[in-house]
Parts: C-alpha cells; structure tokens; sequence
C-alpha cells in the first residue's frame, strides 16, 4: 500500500493552511478515515445570511445573465486551479477514493462550464395569439435567494449543481452543508470568493456558506426570504422539509433517497454487467444515491453472475482512500456501520484497515422474494439478488418500491432494452441500458420520482426550478378584442 506518510489530521491541518482556513470554532469535523478530529469551523447565523441575501437580489437580478455567467466562469477557473487540494480534502473529510474526489470536483468544473454557455440560452417563447394585432410571449425572470442543503456523500458538487445554476438566472445562494463534512465547504467559499474578487462588483451576500447542525437548517428553510429550498438527503428529511416550506408558499427542490435496481436479461453480457455492479453497488462504500441495492437477475444466468459478484466483493481492495490501490474507503461514521449491522446481522463482514475507522466489506444477500428491509434504503454497500422469470415480472420488482431515483438493465435483446425505457417501463428519473444506475452525466437533468421527491437538478432545463416564469401579451393593434369570442361592450 502507497498512502502519505503524515497522519489525516497532519495532511488536513496542511491543506486548511493551502485555502486560509483557520479551522477553529465550535463544530468539529471528524475524519471517517480514522475518527479523528481534522478541523473546527463556526456556527453561522441564518437571519443575517436571509437579510443579506435578500438584499443582494434586488441587484444582482437586474445584471444581465452573461454578466453573471461571468462570474461562474471565473469560479470555474479557481477549480481548476485548486482540483487536487480540494479532491484532497474531499478524501479526508468524506472518505472517497482519491479518484471519485478528482471526479466530483470535475462535476464542478463540468457544471460551470454548462452554466457559462446556459447564461446566454435563458429562452422563453414567443405563443401565436389568437386575438389579431396581439403578440404573446413567456419569459423567465430571477425568483429569488436559494437555499442550498447538501449531504456528506457528495460534500461539494451538489452545491455547485444549485449554485452554478441559481447564480446565472439571477438567485443568491446560501448554502447549509452537512455537519459532517463543513471543512470542504469552507475550501469551496476560499475559491468563491477569489472569483467574487476577480468579478468585481458583485453584490454582498450574493453566496453565503451557514455551518451548523438541524436548528441551523430549519431556521433557514423556514426563513420567508427564501424563494427556493433545494434539499439532497433522506427520504425523512424531504419530509421534514417540504411540508415547512409548503406552509409558506415557498419552492423546494427534493433529492432523496433512492433504491436502485439493476435487471440483467440472458441476453446480457455478464461480465459487463458484473463490473457494474461493483462500482454501482461498493463505490463510495455504498453511500450513494444511486447506489445499486436490488439485483434482479434472470433464472438462467443467476448462478454464473452471482457467483462473480461474490468473487469481487471478496477481493476488492478496502482501505485508507489516500492509496491508489484502494477502491473502498470507509463508512462515513459508526452509525452507519450500525445500520448495516441491524439490517443484515453477523453477514456484516468488519475489515481493520484504518484504526479508528468503519470498513465493511460490500455483502450480496440472495432473498427468495422482494421484501422487508430489501425495499427500504439502507447507506451502505448490500446488494440484494432476487430472481426473475419474465421481463414484465422483473420491470414489476422494479417499480415495487416507494423510490424512484435511478434504474438499469442490462440486455443486447433491443426489444428487451425499449420496454425498459419505454412509459410501461422503469419508473424512475433515470433509466440505462448497459451501464449501472450509480454515476450521472451532468448534461442530463438529475433526479427521481415518487419517494425521491420529483426534483431534477444539474442539466438539461433543471435552470426552470430557479427561476419565475411571467406570460405576456402585448396588443399592438387600436381595438381591444377579448380572448374566446368574450364581448363586454360599453353602450354608446
């Protein structure tokens, strides 16, 4: 094994020196890699973020959108500059391999780059009237201060998704990270704040980062000024969430929780499909949204592909993210072993890579049946096989369960595959053909249905979340004609 010489909280207290970061305050921020302390931050106050965030609308709103796009080109570039450091700090705190860290802190480069090009492609319509003389159009307008609540398992790109999006159709941001990884947020507000200094004129308040745990948070989403609460995390959160901002006629955007399927037909190539479900059920250690969590495997090549499954799920490297070799770090904590260990028992296989961290080895749990703990989403790397007979079957276990984030098959029958994508099909935010459900593009608009909460953020039109839209009509003619033949004549 190749990991750094000097100890996490070494390598930590290094890299908050590289962004300015003092590191000191009242949150502590432990590292899964070993349970040990790497930094401290400050709780922030949630009614001066709203006040000043308000205040920062009422100009940033009318600077026109590739100004704006401007400034999210100019944070482009400070990620760039600063992607190893920051990918760095994202191992320490989150527990990735190195090379997922390099990879979210890409997203965020990718979504700054899709951001720049979107702040010149805000388009409305322009709709056939059917009164003579009248002109009718739809545009888009600012909505207002977006808050931003993010998860530990991707501690910095999912704020970049919201923020790159919210600042060039004209919203203030604020962002609430999880109390479990509060250092990464802090490296990303250094880079931020370097564009905001390149920038020149932007408003104060106009992106604002609030540390703190739940009371934090609910006084935030709360909080009238807030036009957009967009939320990634449980299930039980968006629950918490939606029904407070609802009480307001306020906005939220819900990522939640996800229980990924993947069906393999006996068309499949198998060993693809079993490289997949490695990286889709054990990357991140199983703590993804889209983690893959039920294998729905046909009849007929369920002994070979299990068998495979189980042979990689016995040798794939555990241990400290830092060293290349590693391709499954840590869980995030020791509650998160804990709700492995109440789903599956003594199938839990504990590994001593790290003193002081969680390793776990991902499980394969084969049911006869789809049911119990199988349809819920438990943070951690089981997978569970069931069978299947008939395509209608297997895309029915699919459906069966409250989420419906992401999905996959993997067949070379192309009837097989367009059921699957087809409205009879998956019914789930994203659906693939050949490649796992874990991992999304940001060209393409994220998110999922049911218990998943319907939001859809990063590409595609998921820019319409964050902004108002206003339809105009503009008679041009010296009559004044109502819509559907409607007369209201004045007597002369």
């Amino acid at each position: 094994m190749s990991v750094p010489q000097i100890s996490v909280a070494e390598e930590a207290a290094a890299l908050l020196r590289e962004f300015g970061i003092a590191g000191e305050g009242g949150l502590v921020s432990r590292s899964p890699i070993d349970g040990n302390e790497i930094g401290r931050v400050t709780e922030g106050n949630p009614a001066a973020a709203c006040a000043a965030a308000a205040a920062a609308f009422l100009e940033w709103r009318s600077v026109p959108a590739p100004r704006r796009g401007e400034l999210v080109r100019l944070l482009g570039e400070e990620l760039r500059a600063s992607k190893e450091p920051l990918a760095q700090l994202v191992t320490l705190e989150a527990g990735k391999i190195v090379s997922e860290s390099l990879g979210e802190v890409q997203e965020m480069i990718d979504i700054c780059d899709f951001a720049v090009g979107l702040s010149r492609q805000l388009y409305g319509l322009t709709i056939a009237s059917e009164r003579p003389d009248h002109r009718m159009i739809e545009q888009w307008h600012p909505l207002g201060p977006v808050l931003v609540i993010s998860a530990f398992n991707f501690p910095v790109a999912v704020w970049a998704w919201n923020a790159a999006l919210a600042l060039v159709c004209g919203d203030p941001v604020i962002w609430k990270p999880s109390e479990k990884t509060p250092l990464t947020a802090e490296a990303v507000m250094v880079l931020m704040r370097r564009a905001l200094d390149r920038f020149g004129d932007a408003p104060a308040g106009l992106v604002q980062l609030v540390q703190g745990g739940r009371e934090i948070g609910e006084a935030l989403v709360d909080d009238p000024r807030i036009a957009l609460v967009s939320a990634t995390g449980s299930t039980a959160m968006g629950r918490a969430v939606a029904p407070r901002v609802a009480a307001r006629f306020g906005r939220s955007l819900l990522e939640l929780g996800g229980n990924n399927a993947m069906i393999v037909a006996p068309s499949a190539d198998l060993e693809l499909a079993a490289r997949a479900i490695l990286f889709s059920a054990a990357g991140t250690a199983g703590q993804r949204c889209t983690t893959l969590r039920r294998l729905i495997v046909h009849d007929s090549v369920a002994e070979p592909l299990i068998a495979r499954v189980r042979e990689l799920f016995a040798t794939v490297t555990l241990g400290d993210p830092r060293d290349p070799a590693t391709l499954i770090g840590p869980l995030i904590d020791c509650a998160a072993g804990d709700a492995m260990e109440r789903v599956i028992g003594d199938q839990i296989e504990c590994v001593e890579a790290v003193a002081g961290g969680h390793y776990v080895r991902p499980a394969l749990v084969e049911v006869d049946a789809q049911g119990g703990t199988m349809l819920q989403e438990t943070f951690a790397p089981i997978l569970y096989a069931v069978r299947y007979t008939t395509l209608d079957e297997a895309i029915a276990l699919n459906n069966d369960v409250t989420q419906g984030l992401s999905s996959s098959i993997f067949t070379n029958d192309l009837r097989e595959a367009e059921r699957f994508l087809a409205a009879a099909g998956s019914d789930c935010g994203i659906a693939n053909v050949n490649i796992g459900p874990s991992g999304a593009e940001i060209g393409g608009a994220f998110g999922g249905e049911k218990e998943t909460g319907g939001g859809r953020e990063s590409g595609s039109d998921a820019w319409r979340a964050y902004m108002r839209r206003q339809t105009n009509t503009i008679n041009y003619g010296s009559d004044l004609p109502l819509a559907q033949g409607v007369r209201f004549d004045i007597a002369p």
